[in-house]
């Protein structure tokens, strides 16, 4: 073979590396042939089969929007899980996916088994698939959409009344906006909801590196997709917005997918193959849909404004209206919704996190450091590291208290401390940010002044095609012609033309197969392939050149004709722009004042568990950091406890919001309230304890956080080495059983530190439904006296107890046939080890710094 070393010294090769790169280049262009070839044929029989989603799952249609009575071409589908995945849990929280309509047809969700339904089939959650149909139906609006979204959403929660959560939507690209849509008009229907990849504040982006955001105001506003709206008889061709996403990337478009290909033709095809089946399953849009979209979204920018409303007026979209939880997840690497055009909807709506906070939303967002925007959805590494953590870490997320937080997703370190209570190879963190923290990803946003400027001449442009153009082109345009548009579009044609539809190509499938049997590949080090390889590298630079040329051609071109101070005055825009309404209206403020006066019965009232949650959230004042670790620990206890005091998700969250708001309202007085929500000291004991360990898991306690763990023990009269004793302390007797029968103290797993740890600098980071919220079967405290001598918690039974008044000497385990009395602790030491465990040592046998074996499962004695 001949060297490399040669060819650089300027020598002719010999023949055999040049017969072999020969050979090779000849195979290969067969084999490249016939790839697209197998292409063309997956699309004619893609369109002949009604492309149906590209969906690797098996699916079964429950509700078909086409049937309701504002009907729209969606669909509902329940997920089949494959036989190597574990059967579906009705109980569990299910997952709906919603796909992006924007263009293509739907299935990038579930697009392998590493996709986001995949990851929700692997942890036997029900999976529900949003899918829509190719053709839309006549009339359809985007409000006919967003109607039948809210119908399937409905059914879902229907089909799982006991399920531990209302359902997790996931918005992909286009479908996120719907989905946070359909959450600020029906906030009941949803439970957290994931917008991947979504384009909420349209008019961002940063100099230089978004240039996309200013093609509405080259085609001198949303004219263009009435036109052609108006050329497709009334129906918008999904191939135009593929080839506006093509266009972003010439090099990739023109020469890299295609060379790709070329270059791994032997291992290649099938993923390409693959992929291109939904890639060039273009479906059609009404033109009235597509209208909506570019007048209210892309060029108005109306959503985040709230100047979205029904065609009928009742009905007004703020996105200060959702409840759950709301998760962003975007990346660096894309280049269709940056993550500024992800997240400046939060400087849009509040000033800073306090504002979120009062309003009582939960906003956690997630960066990649670089992924495109169809790796968020089909990327395998992606799926199987944010994802699959966002699906585990729901729950957690779900009680988080009201703020603005970023996730941050990390390997977990060899020495982490609670590494038992970790699930998988990953450990998710939430640290509290404030509104500048989003602001500080854009390079300002003076830049956006210029689009209002967009807006306004948009609409111009807009009146004249309607009164004046678009007429005559109804008028004239017809079917058959709009067909035939459509076919002739490049996206298309490219198919058909290399495909079984053409003739002159009948040979090639057999000349492939010949060639496969004596495929020859070339040797990575032939100099030849070498050359190869460097001048498809130029080409990439070349294109990417152009590329980085023309977007910056159009952006000064933008920029000189929208920021000028003359077209603004022209149109009847401010030079200034207007001025950005980030404050809470008039009712919010007095929403939250009513609010308040609401809450102020509750600082001496609530069940045990309030007391619990109470204790935990005012020793947590100041964290600024909430992981997984604390919370896992609090299920375990909860899920020993199940049978005897049963705690549902739901109740537990209320519980964190309603005492979060308490302890930031006034927190001296919410520590004064805790000695009447935990009158017996025992609770009071198992209370403090519990946040002792708790606040242990992340390492060795703060000495703010000690000095508040110090505070309470003052405040509730306890002992804290006798506390430490007592939960050590071997069997309760029969009367001391006895007299705590009525009180359901295992309410205590209750508690969620995490929730309350606000932005550093803050009291507390939520503030709360003024519902009273508790446990299934708690026993609430009602209104003590100062006079009460004796806590109700000390009264013996008089009448036989009901199981949620079991007392916590019964053991864990309530199936066994006589279970011995025990007391479910907090995640404590035992006695014996009590002096070892106050000195950090390195972790052994799986267990934390500082712990002892006995105490790695909460709630169980002696057991690791």
């Amino acid at each position: 073979m001949w060297s490399t070393a040669a060819v650089q010294g300027g020598k002719f090769p010999f023949p055999q590396p040049l017969f072999d790169y020969w050979l090779d280049a000849c195979q290969r262009g067969i084999l490249y042939w016939d790839t697209l070839y197998r292409r063309g044929e997956a699309y004619l029989e893609h369109c002949e089969s009604g492309k149906p989603p590209v969906l690797v799952f098996d699916y079964r249609i429950i509700m078909d929007a086409r049937e309701l009575p504002d009907p729209a071409n969606y669909a509902l589908a329940a997920i089949q899980p494959p036989s190597n995945c574990p059967p579906t849990d009705p109980a569990k929280r299910p997952f709906v996916v919603i796909d992006p309509r924007a263009g293509h047809g739907p299935g990038i969700g579930g697009f392998k088994m590493d996709s986001e339904i995949g990851i929700a089939l692997q942890q036997g959650h029900p999976c529900y698939f949003v899918m829509f149909f190719p053709q839309p139906v006549p009339g359809q609006t985007i409000e006919s959409v967003a109607k039948a979204e809210g119908h399937f959403l409905k059914r879902v929660n229907e089909l799982h009344p006991d399920s531990d959560g209302k359902p997790f939507v996931i918005g992909n690209c286009q479908g996120g906006w719907a989905l946070a849509m359909l959450a600020s008009v029906a906030p009941e229907l949803v439970g957290p909801i994931l917008l991947a990849g979504s384009p909420l504040s349209y008019w961002a982006g940063v100099r230089g590196k978004n240039p996309m955001r200013y093609a509405g105001g080259l085609n001198g506003g949303t004219w263009t997709a009435s036109l052609a709206g108006d050329l497709g008889n009334g129906h918008f061709d999904g191939a135009h917005l593929v080839e506006n996403f093509e266009k972003l990337d010439p090099a990739n478009t023109l020469w890299k997918k295609s060379y790709n290909l070329y270059a791994k033709i032997d291992t290649e095809p099938q993923r390409y193959l693959d992929f291109e089946r939904w890639w060039g399953g273009h479906y059609l849009l009404n033109k009235a849909e597509m209208e909506w979209i570019t007048q209210k979204l892309f060029v108005g920018n109306e959503l985040v404004h709230g100047k979205i409303t029904s065609h009928d007026g009742t009905a007004r979209v703020d996105m200060r209206n959702i409840r759950s939880p709301i998760m962003v997840f975007a990346s660096w690497g894309d280049n269709i919704t940056p993550p500024q055009q992800a997240l400046n909807w939060i400087a849009d709506l509040y000033d800073n996190a306090e504002d979120i906070r009062n309003n009582e939303q939960t906003i956690v967002y997630c960066l990649h450091n670089k992924v495109g925007h169809l790796g968020i959805f089909v990327s395998a590494g992606v799926a199987n590291k944010e994802h699959s953590e966002f699906a585990s870490a729901l729950d957690l997320i779900d009680v988080l208290a009201p703020g603005l937080y970023e996730a941050v997703i990390e390997d977990i370190a060899p020495d982490a401390p609670g590494q038992e209570y970790i699930e998988g190879r990953y450990i998710i963190r939430f640290e509290a940010r404030d509104v500048s923290d989003i602001l500080a990803l854009d390079d300002g946003r003076d830049d956006e002044r210029a689009f209002e400027v967009v807006k306004r001449v948009s609409e111009i442009n807009q009146g004249l095609y309607d009164r004046y153009v678009s007429p005559a082109l109804r008028a004239t345009s017809n079917e058959a012609g709009a067909r035939l548009l459509r076919e002739l579009h490049p996206a298309r044609l490219e198919r058909t033309l290399v495909s079984p539809k053409n003739p002159w190509l009948w040979w090639l499938p057999d000349l492939a197969d010949k060639v496969r049997e004596q495929r020859r590949p070339v040797a990575a080090d032939n100099p030849l392939w070498l050359w190869q390889e460097q001048l498809s590298g130029f080409i990439v630079q070349s294109l990417d050149h152009y590329r980085d040329l023309r977007d910056a051609a159009q952006e000064q071109l933008f920029r000189a004709i929208y920021e000028s101070p003359q077209l603004a005055t022209l149109v009847g825009v401010a030079p200034a722009g207007e001025p950005r309404n980030q404050a809470l209206t008039w009712e919010s403020r007095e929403l939250a004042r009513l609010k308040r006066e609401a809450l102020d019965p509750s600082f001496e009232q609530g069940t045990l568990a309030d007391g619990f949650v109470r204790l935990l959230l005012y020793v947590s004042i100041g964290i600024g950091v909430v992981d997984e670790r604390p919370f896992n620990a609090i299920r375990r206890v909860m899920r020993d406890v199940r049978h005897e005091y049963p705690l549902t998700l739901m109740q537990l969250k209320d519980i964190v919001r309603h005492q979060v708001a308490l302890v930031r309202l006034d927190a001296p007085r919410a520590l004064r309230g805790l000695p009447l929500l935990l009158p017996d000291a025992r609770r009071r004991h198992q209370a403090w304890l519990l946040a002792r360990d708790l606040l242990a898991l992340n390492g060795a306690i703060p000495a703010e956080h000690q000095a508040r763990l110090d505070q309470v023990a003052k405040t509730l009269e306890l002992d804290t080495a006798a506390a430490i004793r007592a939960a050590s302390s071997p069997i309760r007797t029969e009367a001391e059983t006895a007299a705590d029968a009525p009180v359901p103290a295992e309410a205590a797993p209750a508690v969620y530190p995490p929730a309350a740890k606000p932005v550093a600098g803050k009291a507390v980071s939520a503030k709360a439904a003024t519902s009273k919220p508790g446990p299934a079967k708690p026993v609430p405290v009602a209104k003590p006296s100062a006079k009460t001598a004796k806590p109700a918690a000390s009264k013996p039974a008089t009448t036989k107890p009901s199981p949620a008044a079991k007392t916590p000497e019964k053991t864990a385990k309530p199936a066994a046939p006589k279970p011995a009395p025990d007391e479910i602790k907090p995640i404590a030491k035992p006695a014996a080890q009590t002096s070892a465990a106050r000195k950090p040592t390195g972790k052994a046998n799986g267990q934390a710094p500082g712990a002892s074996p006995a105490a790695s499962v909460p709630g169980k004695r002696g057991k690791a």
